[in-house]
């Protein structure tokens, strides 16, 4: 290898390193380290940024709007709430999720999908006193297995077929893949039915108190002058032993007294610090000269409270206040909001809620103006948006439209008749066009932030090929390999697709790992399909960290999960997969 082949290995190591360190959003990383190579002249300013006109990525762009139309006329709605129907038990449950989800991640994007069942599961959760953790890691599970079981069940497919077709391959047709992949989601559900269920935690998570409450936050109220609390003792105030409230301790210009007693007495100033549910944490607000103090931007005025509301965000690595303390961040300004309370799946938070400094996962219990969800429900900046009173407006009677629209969509792809992009765009123009979504809603559900990613990867994919590294490391894979033969190789490229998928997004783990699939084929004289597959199944196995895929942190927060869950339940599966992949994979598409 050269000197630009070494220097490409390091910018990608970099890259590995800042993304794990969180250092700034994927998609920043990777531009920025593409147009760093443009500039040094390893890459042309066309390979660095070719990967925006890529069919792979247009079509993940229009398959957004599509899933953000299904939902804005309320037929994931429909399916998610009556799915469950008289399921009695965590397995009934599980089977029930897994006959929906299963099917509808195959064909729609997996985010919308995951946001969709959380809350109906955390509802039925509580109404039949199960911990819903025994429930929402499958739930992210069972859409990322549903996702590879056709070409556009995942947006990792679409990426490397594109670049498949772009070395000269055949073009996927939308159900090549479920040959392998029907089988393999199967495998995956069986183990979650089977043997899963037994490693899940059996805890009270963050967003409900299952029988006994809701949603329970971390709270602290400042008690201003002339509040009627003031003077009182905690038990004449009413805030002793009350259901959904616990009074944790009463800070008093930095004296700090707790646990607090029922003859404790409450004075002007002080803050007081609960945990508390939702609702509770409303009443709390009722009362006059009692008020929230995490946020300075929190709207005290009665008047103008009349005009906000509650929402609730889990926050993403993308926020721009990752790493901020909240009484730092500018909500205000950059979302109309104020935060109000935040919980912290797994831990509990022991500084003042104004200094606690932003984690992804972090729940928040936010003050928003009435167009918040609306605005931000699809922004980078969290996983899971949901109003307090789980209201939004739907566009019910578009619902059949949608539905015939997206049922066209799938017999267009299925019958070949028109390219697959080709059949994306205009099934979501029409979308637009009918009503179903508004122009501004289907600009909103573009992941701008996925799509940069992909299209930045491509290039560093590019300089890893055209600098020899690609080759280098190929070499030395099969070297390693060849005693075993080419199921080795395809063994260990598996391994390394569904490890760099932990690490980094899938989309772009695919991308950086395709030079090496196609480069090992040459070299051992065999067809590259079937790593070419393998990469496809490996890149979106991402079952053992919260941080390797999207729908695994949208379900970290509310199900109170650690990431020893995630290692204890996603291992035995990855392996399990593993070994499925690679029995199948050469049956289907020998080498």
């Amino acid at each position: 290898m050269g000197f630009d082949a070494y220097l490409t290995l390091g910018i990608v190591f970099l890259i590995f390193i800042a993304l794990v360190k969180n250092v700034s959003s994927p998609e920043i990383l990777f531009l920025g380290a593409t147009a760093f190579l443009a500039l040094l002249g390893i890459i042309s300013p066309s390979e660095a940024f070719g990967g925006f006109s890529n069919p792979g990525m247009l079509t993940v762009a229009t398959l957004f709007v599509v899933a953000a139309g299904l939902r804005e006329t309320g037929v994931l709605d429909y399916v998610g709430h009556y799915v469950l129907g008289s399921a009695k038990s965590e397995k009934g449950v599980l089977s029930r999720l897994a006959g929906v989800v299963l099917p509808m991640s195959a064909f729609l994007n997996n985010t919308p999908i995951v946001a969709m069942f959380v809350p109906v599961v955390l509802d039925w959760s509580r109404r039949h006193r199960v911990s819903p953790s025994k429930l929402l890691i499958p739930v992210s599970f069972l859409a990322i297995l549903g996702g590879t079981c056709t070409l556009i069940g995942t947006s990792t497919n679409l990426i490397v077929n594109g670049l498949a077709i772009e070395s000269g391959l055949p073009e996927m047709h939308l159900f090549e893949i479920a040959k392998v992949g029907i089988p393999y989601a199967f495998v995956g559900f069986l183990y979650l039915y089977f043997i899963g269920t037994r490693f899940l935690p059996d805890r009270k998570e963050l967003m409900e108190q299952l029988g006994e409450s809701r949603r329970e936050y971390l709270i602290e109220m400042l008690v201003q002058p002339g509040c009627r609390l003031a003077g009182k003792t905690v038990k004449e105030g009413g805030l002793h032993d009350l259901p959904g409230l616990f009074l944790i301790e009463i800070d008093r210009a930095g004296t700090v007294i707790g646990p607090v007693r029922a003859d404790d007495l409450i004075q002007e100033n002080d803050r007081i610090v609960f945990t508390g549910v939702v609702g509770d944490i409303v009443d709390l607000e009722r009362i006059p000269g009692l008020v929230p103090v995490a946020d300075p931007s929190y709207e005290v005025s009665a008047s103008q409270q009349r005009e906000r509301s509650l929402c609730e965000v889990v926050v993403s690595e993308r926020c721009p206040f990752i790493g901020t303390a909240i009484k730092a961040a500018n909500f205000r300004e950059t979302y109309g909001a104020a935060v109000v309370a935040v919980h912290r799946g797994g831990s509990r938070v022991k500084t003042r809620i104004g200094d606690l400094k932003l984690r992804p996962g972090d729940t928040l219990l936010l003050q928003v103006r009435p167009n918040f969800i609306r605005a931000f429900r699809n922004d980078p900046s969290f996983y899971l948006v949901s109003n307090v009173e789980e209201w939004r407006s739907i566009r019910r009677d578009r619902a059949g439209i949608a539905l015939v629209l997206f049922l066209t969509l799938i017999a267009l792809m299925s019958s070949n008749v028109v390219p697959i992009l080709v059949a994306c765009t205009l099934v979501a123009v029409l979308f637009v066009a009918t009503g179903c979504i508004s122009p501004g809603d289907a600009r909103r559900s573009v992941n701008r932030q996925v799509l940069i990613t992909i299209a930045s990867s491509f290039g560093l994919a590019e300089a890893l090929q055209k600098t020899g590294a690609a080759t280098a490391i190929a070499e030395l894979l099969v070297q390693s390999t060849e005693a075993w033969g080419p199921i080795a190789t395809l063994a260990v490229i598996y391994f390394l697709g569904a490890m760099v998928t932990e690490l980094i997004t899938n989309n772009a783990a695919a991308v950086l790992l395709f030079p090496f699939c196609m480069e090992t084929a040459r070299l051992l004289n065999v067809s590259p399909q079937p790593f070419v597959v393998a990469l496809m199944l490996a890149a979106s196995a991402s079952f053992m960290t919260p941080i390797g895929y999207q729908t695994n942190m949208m379900v970290y927060g509310p199900g109170g999960y650690q990431l020893k869950d995630f290692l204890r339940i996603g291992g035995p599966l990855t392996i399990c997969l593993w070994i499925v992949a690679v029995v199948l994979v050469p049956v289907f598409w020998p080498f």
